[in-house]
């Protein structure tokens, strides 16, 4: 139960503060966030502009890799918010400094925890005492682990109130949720609910509303729906239900977790019900062991590793561990590749779980707690989320890809919060000018914009694509899963058309992703490094931007410039495979590439590629830039064109067809200005 939870005596249940506890405002200014900790500044709400608040904390700055290589709650809490630096990489929180400050409530401001799903960023606060966050708006994932851990989460006028020593009714903090989530918090996290659920004390009924027009998101969660028997039944945003799991998957640095969860609340004997729909993957710390910087935590790095192979033999989930050292492929890859298919319901514990949507399915990430929940279950709770639609009409010109249009939507749309917390459904005829490939970029990087997940419309290419990747199943059955949005479906986030043509090669600087401007208004940046991989971009049409790109370059006499290291990773064993067969490989030789085989590796600040000082400056294909998440250097995002011709000029620049031959002239700079 949440300590500050109190039960009256006329029976109410109210919140209020503990005598003696702290409230930590996290603040812009540094300095202020460290006399907090020390003890020699204490604030009050009122003293405090919700604009002087530290905005887009993300879940790499509470808990960095390297603390998450723990897996028990307790240990991760020594070294809560870690990753929050002062320009010269002094950390702000020292070890200890939440657990040993004497807070209960925590307070930032907008979009608190965008990034990772990583659970470990909300138990970091927990277990240091925090029972109550303020934020002005929580990315999704985010939000739904510090729900699922019993935090309370409130507002800046709440909270004023309680600093004045008044007892609010706890309905004010728990009213704006369906009653399922009021449920979970008021027994104080979901384990606790799953009990009452389980001893038939609450009760989930399935919604009945009347016959209504619906997106993708939410006729795939209506077919799902426990408790139907077959019935239509027609859902709305809002609506809190339970749902059936067609499938899932955990990583090394996760699984542990989840096992550790399920020992603790079924008893070391528990079992999963349908092994066969869950998977495990080896791919996110392949590689760690050759960074220098991650050589302190090897003991603990095998023990994730240790503890994911004993949770696939307890079990008998699938099993993509690594063989002599390879991975199979990165876990979102490999499984858009097997096993993900139109119309699924899919849940893992990453935040590009989202990725999947590509395969026209709903797919997003949760928490260790949520996950080892459905893996046990075989269902899940859900609140149906609003959806957000994206039209795209024209096609791409040869300089840009969806990686361009994708950071477009970062920088329009999602630093506006339009796409926050809701489902981004892409379709239009522009669609179909895109690969497979280029579609999973979208959805992949939805989690990017906060959004709860990204799904494409099925058309022939998907029948296309799938009917190569499943082995038995003909192209009528894989059209028969096809889901497409009913004619006058509604769109909370509203609809959105995007001329495909009229876009430009876009960058992403250091920080965050939704830092976008168009490539030509940077001016000249010199790199180190040049990465192209990761699930965003180590796909089989990332390889064909690669080697056209190096192609070109090899043709006329050029290489990767000196003093730049270019790294190409494979996303899984099948796209090296399709390297191979094109004979890019070559291509990549006498480029003077270093090719790395399938994992996350530098995405993660986990392999080659990272960078080594701050000084360094990156160009990289993945999906996010947070500061320190691929190293201490400078990264900026771009496209795998982009990257790749960045690689051979040493500085960075957008690809255009023609510009490594003799005579050709560069294209000419522009002052667009920071998009955002």
């Amino acid at each position: 139960m949440n300590p500050l939870i109190h039960t009256q005596s006329d029976g109410r249940r109210v919140v209020r503060l503990t005598p003696g506890k702290r409230v930590l405002f996290l603040t812009k200014d540094y300095a202020q966030i460290e006399a907090q900790l020390s003890r020699q500044l204490d604030l009050r709400m009122t003293e405090v502009a919700p604009k002087d608040l530290l905005d887009d904390i993300n879940t790499d700055a509470m808990t960095p890799a390297w603390v998450c290589f723990r897996h028990k709650p307790e240990d991760i809490a020594l070294d809560a918010y870690a990753g929050v630096v002062h320009k010269d990489g002094k950390r702000v929180f020292a070890t200890k400094a939440l657990l040993d400050g004497g807070f209960e409530v925590i307070v930032s401001g907008q979009r608190k925890g965008t990034g990772s799903s990583r659970e470990t960023a909300p138990q970091c606060e927990k277990w240091s005492g925090i029972h109550l966050v303020i934020a002005h708006s929580f990315a999704p994932i985010h939000e739904r682990n510090n729900l699922n851990l019993g935090q309370l989460l409130g507002t800046y006028e709440q909270l004023a109130r309680l600093q004045k020593g008044e007892s609010i009714p706890l309905e004010e903090f728990t009213a704006k949720y369906d009653p399922v989530t009021r449920a979970i918090l008021e027994a104080g996290g979901l384990f606790p609910f799953s009990a009452l659920y389980k001893a038939g004390k609450v009760q989930v009924p399935v919604p009945a509303n009347a016959a209504r027009p619906m997106t993708m998101a939410e006729k795939i969660l209506a077919a799902k729906l426990v408790g139907a028997a077959g019935k239509k039944v027609a859902l709305k945003p809002g609506d809190p239900c339970l749902v059936n799991v067609d499938g899932g998957y955990s990583h090394e640095f996760t699984t542990a977790q989840v096992h550790h969860f399920l020992q603790q609340e079924y008893g070391a004997d528990y079992r999963v019900p349908n092994p066969s729909k869950f998977a495990v993957f080896e791919d996110h710390l392949l590689y760690a062991d050759g960074v220098k910087r991650m050589a302190p935590f090897a003991r603990e790095i095998q023990t994730l590793r240790d503890l994911q192979r004993a949770f696939q033999r307890h079990t008998g989930v699938r099993d993509y561990s690594a063989k002599d050292g390879v991975s199979p492929g990165i876990c979102h890859q490999v499984a858009r590749e097997q096993f993900v298919d139109p119309g699924d319901f899919i849940q893992a514990t990453d935040s590009h779980t989202c990725m999947g949507g590509g395969n026209n399915a709903l797919t997003w990430g949760v928490g260790a707690t949520e996950y080892a929940g459905l893996i046990h279950s075989g269902f899940t709770f859900v609140q149906v989320p609003e959806s957000i639609r994206f039209e795209l009409t024209g096609k791409l010109r040869p300089e840009c890809t969806a990686k361009d249009l994708i950071l477009h939507i970062l920088a329009t749309y999602a630093v506006k919060e339009d796409t926050l917390d809701r489902v981004m459904e892409f379709g239009g005829p522009g669609l179909a000018t895109l690969s497979m490939d280029e579609r999973a970029t979208l959805c992949n990087m939805a989690t990017e914009c906060s959004a709860k997940s990204g799904i494409c419309e099925a058309d022939d290419a998907t029948a296309a694509w799938l009917l190569e990747r499943r082995a038995g199943s003909t192209l009528e059955q894989i059209r028969a899963r096809f889901v497409k949005p009913d004619a006058g479906a509604k769109y909370d986030g509203g609809v959105h058309t995007i001329d495909l043509s009229k876009l430009e090669p876009m960058v992403a600087t250091p920080g965050d992703p939704t830092y976008g401007k168009d490539v030509r208004a940077l001016g000249d940046v010199k790199i180190d490094i040049a990465y192209a991989g990761s699930c965003t971009a180590g796909k089989e049409h990332d390889l064909d931007f690669y080697a056209t790109v190096l192609r070109d370059a090899v043709a006329n006499g050029r290489r990767v410039a000196p003093g730049v290291r270019m790294f190409i990773q494979y996303g899984s064993e099948a796209v090296r495979d399709y390297a191979r067969a094109r004979g890019y490989l070559d291509v990549f030789q006498k480029a003077g590439v270093e090719v790395i085989n399938p994992g996350c590796g530098a995405c993660i600040g986990c392999g080659p590629g990272v960078s080594e000082t701050k000084e360094q400056v990156s160009i990289s294909a993945i999906n996010r830039n947070f500061t320190g998440r691929s190293g201490p250097g400078q990264l900026y995002l771009a496209s795998p064109l982009t990257v790749a011709a960045s690689a051979i000029e040493g500085k960075i620049r957008a690809y255009r067809p023609g510009m490594f031959e003799k005579g050709a002239q560069a294209a000419p700079e522009r002052e667009t200005g920071n998009v955002r």
